[in-house]
């Protein structure tokens, strides 16, 4: 039976209720005082790309949509370097295809705002509980593994749901949506609420749906085949429904994931159905998805080249957006922003480009970090400090680096991931990272498994080194295949063992290949096989593992990498 405190409106479906977003806007963002914000006002301009905190109050951060799927003419770029320069803003590149203006003081919020979106970009629906960027693979209609042109569709999905006065704040929670006509593309897009996946039926291409993904959980596959004219029928069928039937209740439960797992996915497939113009949907083809791992260039099927400029995981300054910006014009390329936060120029005529790259950050993607209020840690920094860039780099290992349990770093969705956290489980050091290992992600078979809690940063080098070495020594061409055929025979405790025994050792002992799953009494024989001192405690793996991280990792002193973050004032 339902509570009272399951069936009371959560506080933002109150806001809604009393003022629809699309009305404050009309009615009072003209004459909103930027520094004299109440918490309704904080809800409702994350709809329309601004965001603020009322412990952060003097600072603000605007978000810019994509609706184009990732592409941005020479002359937006430009406009955005005059931007960065003249209100000596931060621009970081997010992990949906957009950028992100950080260091907006509130004197500016309004002026900054007004000039986007008087000048062909918009922050509209970005922020709160709207459908948020479609994203693309990069390589859309130009790859030699591209069937259906997804950015016809994007442009049509987008011009269904921006500033229609029905949608814009009133969905129950955000919504994300990929779509890819690609058979291989740069990253995976399983951590959508709704993924249009490639596929194959009756000789036709068109697109799997799945559904319920988010940053911490794979999107199931709901055995809908779709053509390629029906997707936009599909979209607005799925946002009216969700419009409906979502939950406005208990935040924490209103995302698509928990409206699934309350109902089911045939329910949702049924209500789907009542604003579907078919009387049913046709059952799953045969998905079209492969792993390939692309480099800094990319020959094309019209036979030019793309070119992968790597942004200092994920940050730009003004200079690099005008040298892009300045290139693509002499050169007739046209520039897209990919989700794995790096710049790609589309079309050009050889594999020469004298930019040079920020960083070697083409297989990681980082959040915010400390610009956003909600990560302890400045991510991008860490990348820079912590992380072997150049094994990352030279095995093609994708890596998610996320500053909090949200996960905008898509963690789980990964080769390795990481989530930036605090400690005082090992003496002085209080800095460290959550490790992640393993997501099958190109398919959506799974989800990265957790191999160790809390690695201090000071040991988190050694630690990424060591993970790398054993993929290298297993043999396998990728990642995803040394997590389905090798790490997925063991259990979380066993492998963290494992790793932490070849870290007190300084060894580099290779996980060996098993043909299905070991038993507990397996893996400890393994371990002692191996390992002349592995013992259990208590005879409870967990156990050993906490003992064993404990014994390797407490430190005396401070990390020597360690920089505090920056503290901001509201001075220029």
């Amino acid at each position: 039976m339902a509570t009272d405190l399951d069936t009371k409106l959560n506080k933002r479906e109150q806001y809604k209720a009393r003022l629809k977003p699309y009305d404050y806007f009309v009615n009072e963002f003209e004459t909103i005082d930027f520094d004299s914000l109440g918490e309704g006002d904080r809800y409702y301009l994350q709809d329309f790309g601004i965001f603020n905190t009322d412990f952060l109050e003097d600072e603000f951060t605007i978000r810019l949509r994509n609706g184009n799927g990732g592409r941005f003419s020479a002359e937006e770029f430009a406009f955005l370097a005059k931007l960065v320069r003249e209100y000596d803003l931060t621009l970081v590149i997010t992990a949906r295809s957009g950028f992100q203006l950080h260091d907006v003081y509130s004197d500016d919020v309004a002026e900054i705002w007004h000039k986007l979106n008087d000048n062909g970009l918009t922050t509209w629906q970005s922020f709160g509980d709207n459908v948020r960027n479609i994203v693309t693979d990069v390589y859309d209609g130009v790859s030699r593994y591209a069937h259906i042109e997804a950015h016809p569709l994007i442009k049509e999905m987008n011009g269904f749901i921006i500033k229609n006065p029905k949608y814009v704040g009133m969905l129950p929670r955000r919504v994300s949506i990929g779509i890819s006509g690609n058979e291989a593309n740069v990253n995976s897009f399983f951590a959508n609420d709704i993924y249009y996946a490639l596929a194959k039926k009756d000789g036709l291409y068109g697109f799997n749906v799945y559904m319920g993904g988010k940053n911490t959980e794979i999107a199931q596959d709901a055995d809908i085949f779709l053509k390629q004219e029906e997707v936009v029928d599909f979209f607005k069928a799925f946002v009216e429904t969700f419009y409906t039937y979502g939950s406005r209740f208990s935040r924490s439960k209103t995302r698509l994931f928990y409206l699934i797992e309350s109902i089911g996915l045939k329910k949702l497939k049924e209500h789907i159905l009542e604003f579907f113009p078919a009387e049913r949907f046709e059952s799953a083809g045969e998905l079209q998805l492969k792993h390939i791992d692309f480099g800094e260039f990319e020959e094309l099927r019209d036979g030019s080249f793309a070119y992968c400029y790597q942004s200092e995981f994920g940050r730009l300054k003004a200079d690099e957006l005008l040298a892009i910006s300045k290139y693509a014009q002499e050169h007739n390329a046209e520039i897209r922003v990919g989700i794995d936060q790096n710049i790609y120029l589309i079309g050009l005529p050889n594999k020469e480009v004298p930019l040079k790259p920020a960083a070697l950050s083409s297989t990681i993607v980082a959040c915010a970090g400390n610009l956003c209020p909600y990560a302890v840690w400045s991510i991008k920094d860490e990348c820079h400090e912590y992380l072997p860039l150049e094994m990352i780099y030279k095995n093609r290992i994708k890596i998610g680096f996320s500053g909090c349990a949200k996960g905008c770093g898509r963690h789980r969705h990964t080769d390795i991931g990481l989530i930036g956290l605090k400690t005082n489980n090992f003496g002085d050091t209080d800095g460290g990272a959550r490790i992640f290992i393993g997501a099958e992600h190109d398919t959506g078979q799974s989800v990265a498994r957790q191999l160790f809690s809390m690695v201090p940063y000071v040991h988190l080098e050694e630690t990424m080194r060591l993970i790398i070495a054993l993929f290298e020594k297993s043999g396998h061409q990728n990642f995803q295949l040394y997590a389905h055929h090798i790490l997925r025979c063991y259990s979380e405790d066993f492998l963290a063992l494992w790793h932490a025994y070849n870290l007190k050792h300084k060894s580099a002992h290779a996980l060996p290949k098993q043909e299905k799953p070991l038993t507990q009494d397996e893996e400890s024989a393994l371990l002692h096989e191996t390992f002349d001192d592995f013992f259990l405690v208590e005879d409870d793996m967990k156990k050993s593992v906490s003992a064993l991280v404990k014994e390797l990792w407490t430190v005396a002193g401070d990390d020597p990498h360690y920089k505090p973050p920056i503290k901001r004032t509201n001075f220029r």
